[in-house]
């Protein structure tokens, strides 16, 4: 499968990821049979990754089948074989199968560990079975701040076919098939799989972000930077300026504009736009929602113009990409 978007240089990646550190990740197994709809609360399991804990990452790698997984806006992400859903915030969740069910019921968790081995939650209808691995992680960096809102609440990462995606794929079958070892163990199955994992997912993810390949980690850091970030990422549908973002900032419009040019190397509307089309190709690539509700999502008032917008930006109409990446998958 070719990959969708030009990728960064990997080293540019890799430095602004080099900045992260993930703590405390375990991992387990779920099979899921039609017809299936879990709610979850991901965070009932953050003490067991790190003391005091208000904060959880976690990612769904689907084995086999298929699945959709929805936050409190309701969207739902469809994710299949190969895929990876990530949640990096730890949001409560609901996760479902093709056939519809009356409603949600709670999903299943483990006992936190330390574990002998693997768990592995089975629940459903007993229908056609989706299999999943479960990893969690916690990490005190602002990009998994839920002040900060750097990342979408969820969404859905497919490994372009290469290296990582070979490696991901045997990682997972390993843990899923061998005889697993105890999270208690410091073996690199046990302790780094997930870790490795999530740097992995987020390389292909952020690659697609603006700024990624410049100071956009550190701008979570920045003291005018970081503000400015939170409310456009918090908020992508509004219609913003720079003098309310200047506002919102507290700093007047020069200062900001120079911040943002000598940091992110682009003015804040430009980062503004190239955000808003980084959330685009999230939910034209893993939700059914129209392009005329994409653009609304994203800060467009019109289908036209959102169309004009992300064929500047991406080289093709929203619809056209988005039909090439179904026929890719």
């Amino acid at each position: 499968m070719d990959d969708l978007t030009e990728s960064l240089p990997t080293t540019a990646l890799d430095s602004t990821l080099e900045q992260l550190r993930l703590e405390g990740a375990i991992f387990f197994r779920a099979e899921f049979t039609d017809e299936f709809a879990f709610e979850s609360a991901p965070l009932a399991f953050a003490a067991a990754l790190t003391p005091h804990a208000d904060r959880m990452i976690l990612f769904h790698i689907v084995a086999a089948g298929s699945c959709w997984v929805a936050v409190d806006d309701g969207v739902r992400h469809w994710a299949s074989e190969g895929d990876v859903i990530v949640m990096p915030y730890g949001d409560r969740y609901v996760l479902g199968g093709r056939t519809p069910v009356d409603a949600p019921t709670l999903l299943d968790l483990p006992q936190p560990p330390p574990w002998d081995d693997i768990p592995v939650v089975r629940q459903g209808g007993g229908g056609e079975r989706t299999d999943v691995v479960c990893g969690y992680l916690h990490s005190e960096h602002p990009l998994f701040d839920p002040a900060m809102k750097a990342l979408p609440p969820v969404f859905v990462v497919r490994l372009p076919d290469g290296p990582a995606a070979s490696w991901v794929r045997a990682s997972v079958a390993y843990a899923v098939e061998a005889a697993a070892p105890s999270n208690r163990s410091p073996t690199v199955l046990s302790t780094r799989l997930p870790e490795l994992v999530l740097m992995e997912v987020l390389r292909a993810h952020l690659s697609t972000a603006p700024s990624s390949d410049r100071g956009w980690l550190a701008a979570l850091r920045d003291p005018v930077l970081a503000p400015a970030l939170s409310v456009i990422h918090g908020a992508p549908e509004h219609p913003w300026t720079v003098t309310e973002l200047a506002r919102r900032t507290a700093v007047s419009r020069s200062v900001l504009d120079d911040r943002f040019r000598q940091v992110l190397h682009q003015s804040p509307i430009r980062y503004l736009t190239g955000w808003r089309m980084h959330l685009a190709e999230d939910l034209l690539g893993s939700t059914d929602l129209t392009v005329y509700d994409v653009a609304r999502r994203v800060g467009y008032r019109s289908e036209e113009a959102f169309s004009r917008a992300f064929k500047r930006e991406r080289g093709e109409a929203p619809a056209h990409w988005r039909a090439r990446r179904a026929h890719l998958a």
